[in-house]
């Protein structure tokens, strides 16, 4: 084979294996831990403001936990209830009372309960950099999911700029 030929041939399977690295390879955004911090702390914080002792935990887009929270006397369920808030909006990037009202609404969406980890209660919400999902959030320990989830805009309220 001419010697000019094969390198040819050599730079178009090269190329050819580049583009294929480049489809099979993506590029995610996502949290750092200086803002999960700050979002599980802004969390905490806009619960005691209401009189609210909660726990609030932060994970990244595979539900991993990335920071949590705990308010002074808040019960020890909180953590848990927390981190499952956040593991359920992260896995299905939704807010929790959205996925609990269809799931109640919707015999074929029922059971959504039985998934392990999930807990369709009020409280988890998407943390989202622009469109995409990068992680959630979850709060819990207020007299009521909707409460949970109050605190839970207003620290997202407070990072919105650091999500844009």
């Amino acid at each position: 084979m001419n010697p000019t030929l094969k390198l040819t041939a050599v730079a178009l399977l090269a190329s050819a294996a580049s583009v294929a690295l480049a489809d099979g390879a993506r590029t995610e955004k996502n949290m750092t831990l200086a803002l999960a911090n700050q979002i599980a702390a802004a969390a905490v914080a806009a619960c005691q403001a209401n009189g609210y002792a909660v726990a609030a935990t932060v994970v990244d887009r595979a539900g991993g936990v990335r920071a949590v929270q705990r308010a002074d006397n808040a019960g020890p369920h909180t953590l848990a209830a927390s981190e499952r808030k956040a593991f359920t909006s992260a896995s299905a990037k939704n807010a929790t009372s959205a996925m609990m009202e269809t799931a109640q609404k919707n015999p074929g969406a029922a059971n959504l309960v039985n998934i392990p980890g999930f807990l369709l209660l009020g409280g988890g919400m998407p943390v989202k950099a622009g469109n995409e999902v990068i992680g959630a959030v979850g709060v819990g320990g207020a007299p009521g999911g909707h409460l949970d989830e109050q605190c839970v805009v207003a620290a997202l309220d407070i990072v919105k700029d650091q999500l844009k």
